[in-house]
């Protein structure tokens, strides 16, 4: 059941500790039985119900979960073992298409941002009395820029990234063993914050045009309290939301007016692709608008807007706990966007070309891709670690599509940011060979 691995303790927290530890230094597997509560309980000498406070605490953090007459496993996914550890080494010498960065020639130069916002520091230091949270010049150009993408009015405000937005406001309305819609394949640093907080996602099958309504309709059937959904550029399979789909979704969320409805768009300024929000469509809802692919991803800033209530919660928490984004970065942050910075048709040529050509060439070796926005490109495979193995002997990293997904099939995430025009057609070789079944017998 669980191999060699012993588990102690006498109270609740040493034994849901003991656990935990095993889990993260990979002595308790994913997927791996754990003892009935009252054989753990004769075992350690000590009340069952002990041992069953100390699962629920471990069901909370995420790490396990319990399935009636089944027993409690530990999860696929445990908090405790991020996704991160789903990964490629990239050895000297491979090239890397799985770390998911833009590419570095097209983000701006920070240095005349940062300066120009030191010299405000200067004339205006940020202290703790500054008063409010977000600056003025960025909440307005924030609201034009969501005004002109048709996002209802809400108030602004500014977060640490889009997945700092997305926890604050899902812990602002639901509580651990709440549901959560997710895309599937989706993205993998949102699929191991739910359960770290307890939450449990329902995945929403996905297509070229985002989430198909039928997977909406039923995980809001199956009580999705939440639903997470990336606008354009989606990660892995660079997914736009369309109007036609947007309409659909909208209809059928208008009756779930309750639903915690959050809009990634992460992808702004680096697409082409109009923006076909949800935002609205209940009364709780979360515009998020990161600036890390477009301007650069240690900036950590994103800025937000929603439903009163909403964001009356996050940045009430949000005080009590860093108080505000740095005022250098939202400074900086203005200056970019002032002097326009990036400009996106550029930059969206520039990923929509390296993005078709090896879609393109990938199709004229019978090997089924997609990618209508953003940074990549999803293949499906038959044999996910397979295709990863072939890919690496040749001198190429990917990412195993195991880091995305919930329940969809297997696949290979490809970064398509610095890829050259000559690498095209080699690369394209070794995924099509990568991408077909393993010979009979052959193993990897």
């Amino acid at each position: 059941m669980l191999g060699e691995y012993l588990i102690t303790g006498r109270r609740a927290a040493e034994i849901a500790d003991s656990v935990e530890q095993g889990v993260g230094a990979g002595a308790l597997a994913p997927g791996a039985l754990l003892p009935p509560m009252r054989a753990l309980a004769a075992t350690l000498g000590v009340n069952p119900n002990t041992v069953a406070a100390a699962y629920r605490t471990l069901r909370e953090r995420g790490v396990i979960e319990t399935d009636g007459r089944r027993g409690s496993r530990v999860r696929a996914r445990p908090a405790t073992a991020p996704r991160e550890s789903i990964r490629v080494d990239v050895l000297p010498g491979t090239r890397d298409l799985a770390a998911g960065d833009p590419d570095v020639a097209l983000l701006p130069s920070l240095t005349e941002a940062l300066a120009a916002a030191a010299r405000i520091n200067e004339e205006r230091p940020g202290l703790y009395a500054h008063g409010a949270s977000v600056l003025p010049e960025l909440e307005r150009l924030a609201r034009a820029g969501f005004e002109a993408d048709g996002v209802p009015a809400g108030p602004i405000a500014a977060t640490s990234g889009s997945l700092d937005a997305i926890e604050r406001a899902l812990t602002a309305h639901l509580k651990p063993g709440d549901a959560v819609a997710v895309e599937d394949p989706g993205w993998g640093a949102l699929l191991d914050l739910l359960p770290a907080m307890g939450l449990r996602p329902l995945r929403m099958p996905m297509d070229e045009e985002g989430p198909q309504p039928d997977g909406v309709a039923k995980a809001l059937a199956d009580g999705a309290r939440a639903l997470v959904v990336t606008d354009r550029a989606q990660n892995p399979t660079g997914a736009v939301v369309t109007a036609e789909r947007a309409a659909v979704l909208r209809e059928l969320l208008a009756g779930h007016p309750q639903v915690l409805v959050i809009d990634d768009d992460h992808g702004h300024a680096i697409v082409d692709q109009p923006l076909h929000a949800l935002a609205g469509a209940t009364e709780r809802w979360l515009m998020v608008r990161s600036t890390a692919k477009a301007y650069g991803p240690d900036l950590r800033l994103a800025v937000v807007t929603g439903d009163a209530t909403t964001l009356d919660r996050m940045r009430g928490r949000f005080r009590l706990g860093p108080g505000w984004v740095s005022r250098l970065l939202q400074n900086a942050v203005v200056h970019l966007w002032s002097v326009h910075a990036v400009d996106p048709a550029a930059v969206a040529r520039s990923y929509g070309r390296r993005r078709e050509a090896l879609i393109g060439a990938l199709a004229r070796r019978g090997v089924e891709a997609y990618g209508r926005s953003g940074l990549n490109v999803w293949v499906p495979v038959p044999d996910e670690t397979g295709a990863v193995t072939r890919l690496l002997q040749a001198g190429w990293a990917v990412a195993p599509g195991a880091r995305f997904r919930v329940a969809s099939g297997p696949g290979i995430r490809l970064t398509v940011s610095t890829l050259t025009e000559a690498e095209i057609e080699p690369l394209a070789d070794v995924v099509a060979a990568a991408a077909r079944p393993a010979p009979p017998g052959r193993s990897y």
